[in-house]
């Protein structure tokens, strides 16, 4: 999946997919919404999920809910990019908003976990910039599940059993980000999706811009 649309110092390049992974409660989806808010050029992409809705959430802004019979007839369509199933509930990427993005040369940002990444791998690797979060201790990650009064203590306590499977596949990820301080981490992303960006392989515009240069010192 490549993209022309969008120009970086004149030059054209293709999106790409930045996918943010981490346990919950490792602060990746305090990150994405940082990204969103200070890195021009980045929109989202919308899961859908069969799990309910929270408080305060929207539908289409931070999910698209669905049936389960509904997300079983996507997935039979192959009409979604990755999808997997994370404490009995099922989440899913959409294909169709993705491909459109990238099409435009814009970057799409996922907040999915291992799973999704290895099926966004297997489908566009060379389209797929990941980072893998991690707290900095365990007593931290708990106390933020807590802070965020979002789960009961059981749902908590199978949130901190699966923490540590999910953390093994933390050397499957092009980058590591230890989440201490939410400034010093943002920085870490930040500096990781801007290098990306300019990497020579996704600036489909600089062959044609090196040509011309050389055939301008040429003359």
């Amino acid at each position: 999946m490549t993209a022309h649309g969008h120009r970086v110092h004149g030059l054209e390049r293709r999106g790409l997919m930045f996918v943010l992974s981490s346990p919950s409660g490792a602060g990746k989806t305090t990150l994405s919404r940082l990204l969103l808010e200070r890195m021009p050029g980045l929109e989202m992409s919308v899961s859908v999920t069969t799990r309910p809705m929270r408080p305060g959430e929207v539908e289409g802004r931070d999910y698209l809910f669905v049936d389960q019979a509904r997300f079983e007839a996507m997935v039979k369509r192959d009409e979604l990019l990755e999808w997997a199933i994370v404490f009995d509930h099922r989440y899913g990427t959409p294909r169709a908003a993705v491909e459109t993005a990238l099409s435009h040369g814009r970057d799409v940002l996922f907040d999915i976990d291992w799973q999704g990444t290895q099926q966004l791998r297997e489908k566009a690797r060379a389209d797929v910039v990941s980072v893998f979060i991690l707290p900095p201790s365990a007593a931290d990650l708990e106390k933020r599940l807590h802070s965020r009064a979002q789960d009961t203590d059981e749902v908590i306590r199978r949130r901190m059993s699966r923490a540590s499977h999910e953390m093994s596949h933390w050397a499957e990820y092009d980058y590591i980000v230890i989440n201490r301080e939410v400034d010093d981490a943002f920085a870490e992303v930040q500096s990781i999706l801007k290098a990306e960006r300019l990497k020579r392989e996704r600036r489909t515009g600089l062959t044609s811009f090196v040509r011309e240069l050389q055939r301008q010192l040429e003359k």
